[in-house]
């Protein structure tokens, strides 16, 4: 859910006709402040209270693994040295330049015969910026009104829409045609250059003009985008409860070597959303980082059960929009394509990569990491070995235990919640999650309801860190730890 103080700015890339909008997001595009089976969008704040991204160890409770690095992520999975740095491009390609994403440019590698699934509220494909990366179904003849590849959808030549059942994969919101220029915005000299500026997008529609879906219809996107093509799934989208469908969805991209990239959620709570936390086995979850890495308020934490979280730039982001226009949102639904772009890079520089291997390479070469990046063999990903701290650290803006089902916007001084149903018996497409999205564009209700989710799911047991009991006990943890510091430092030994 978008936080209602964040501005968008809405641009053409000649820079005139500017105009401010507010947008919230529920279980949707993770972008936002918002979430629900929606995106991740969180419009701008102008919040003094965004906690810095923690840099201590491998991994942390706070940012995961920390900020991701293109040069290093790329020049592993190459099997080469780290590539040597380049003169940042500065102005609105930051966000590459923070994640080094020129370095792997100027190598070759800018995700060329890769293919993205953006899975969301669909991709304005006519764009200046987007309209010659889009993926083409070639087995599809355009308009005849034939199944002719006979994967159960008629003339799907440019995606499906599972939000309304036909081929219709033209945004109606605005939230996934930003996320698709972050990813692969043409190296045209203007507008935006993506992240993977030769990858191609897979436009598949999932939520409505709202920013708002069915778990199921994103399930189903899973499974379209895999049996179709796609090499990598960006998922700015979320909600508050654990779905066996979409867990199922992501694990059978996962054994297909289709990595998905998912929003963490623009709560500031202290772990993921779903399905970003399901990045505990299958995929990798996203946090958001403003211009100088400093963790955004509103970015949901890595958790105290380590999980493949990393953090990239997510406030004040300018990208695509409908129209051949411009747009600056914030939000893990911002972050998240950072990251899908790099996944590009890694599987233009090595296309045999599967997703252990490359949750392995993203998160020992992410900031936090100690480690020296080197030409080794890239070996199974063992999440328990890469860096688990014994005492967790507490997140600086956490000032009190949150209850889980609780979508408080973090802008205090205008609190909106939003009203979602039980998505754990899934099944009509129809039946819309409501939880906070990620989309720009949608707003909460007044309301909470208190669904409780009847899936049996053993990431349920996850939901337990929130306790207040629990926050207790971390605090005295942390006090330990400050105190061992300290006697540390007098005997000279950091």
């Amino acid at each position: 859910m978008p936080i209602n103080d964040t501005s968008s700015k809405l641009l053409s890339h000649n820079g005139l006709n500017t105009t401010f909008i507010s947008s919230a997001d529920t279980f949707h595009v993770r972008d936002d402040y918002s979430l629900s089976a929606s995106s991740s969008y969180y419009p701008r704040t102008n919040s003094d209270a965004t906690t810095k991204a923690k840099s201590a160890g491998n991994y942390n409770s706070t940012n995961g693994y920390g900020l991701v690095n293109a040069g290093s992520a790329v020049s592993k999975a190459a099997g080469k040295n780290t590539f040597a740095d380049v003169p940042n491009l500065g102005g609105n390609n930051w966000g590459a330049d923070l994640v080094n994403a020129p370095e792997s440019w100027a190598n070759g590698y800018t995700g060329k015969g890769v293919v993205v699934a953006v899975i969301d509220t669909g991709v304005d494909s006519n764009h200046e910026d987007l309209k010659d990366n889009i993926w083409t179904n070639t087995k599809e003849i355009p308009g005849n009104g034939i199944d002719d590849d006979g994967n159960g959808y008629v003339d799907d030549v440019q995606g499906w829409n599972f939000a309304d059942n036909n081929n219709n994969t033209l945004d109606d919101n605005g939230h996934g045609t930003h996320v698709s220029g972050t990813i692969a915005g043409e190296n045209n000299g203007y507008g935006v250059t993506g992240i993977a500026y030769d990858a191609k997008i897979m436009p598949v529609k999932v939520l409505d003009e709202s920013g708002s879906g069915s778990y199921s219809a994103i399930a189903k996107g899973i499974h379209y985008a895999v049996d179709n093509g796609a090499n990598v799934i960006n998922l700015s989208l979320g909600g508050y409860y654990s779905n066996n469908t979409l867990k199922s969805a992501i694990e059978y991209a996962s054994s297909k070597g289709v990595i998905v990239v998912m929003a963490a959620g623009n709560d500031g709570e202290s772990s993921p959303e779903y399905p970003a936390r399901y990045a505990n086995k299958s995929g990798i979850a996203v946090g958001a980082v403003d211009r100088n890495n400093n963790l955004a308020d509103f970015s949901n934490r890595a958790g105290t059960n380590p999980i493949a979280y990393v953090t990239a730039p997510g406030v004040d982001i300018y990208s695509s929009v409908p129209g051949n226009q411009y747009a600056t949102y914030s939000g893990t639904s911002m972050a998240t394509p950072h990251v899908a772009g790099v996944v590009a890079l890694m599987l233009s520089a090595n296309p045999n990569l599967t997703d252990a291997q490359v949750r392995q390479i993203i998160t020992e070469t992410a900031g936090n990491n100690t480690q020296q990046t080197s030409t080794s063999d890239v070996g199974s990903f063992n999440i328990s070995s890469v860096g688990h701290q014994a005492i967790a650290e507490i997140p600086v803006s956490s000032t009190s235990a949150k209850n889980f089902f609780n979508v408080q916007s973090l802008n205090e001084s205008n609190t909106t919640t939003s009203s979602f149903q039980d998505v754990s018996t899934l099944t009509n497409t129809s039946t819309l999650v409501n939880t906070k999205s990620w989309s720009q564009f949608q707003y909460y209700d007044s309301t909470l309801s208190s669904n409780n989710n009847t899936g049996n799911d053993d990431d349920k047991n996850d939901d337990n860190q929130n306790s207040t009991d629990i926050d207790k006990m971390l605090n005295q943890f942390t006090q330990i730890q400050n105190r061992l510091e300290q006697y540390q430092k007098l005997f000279g030994r950091i």
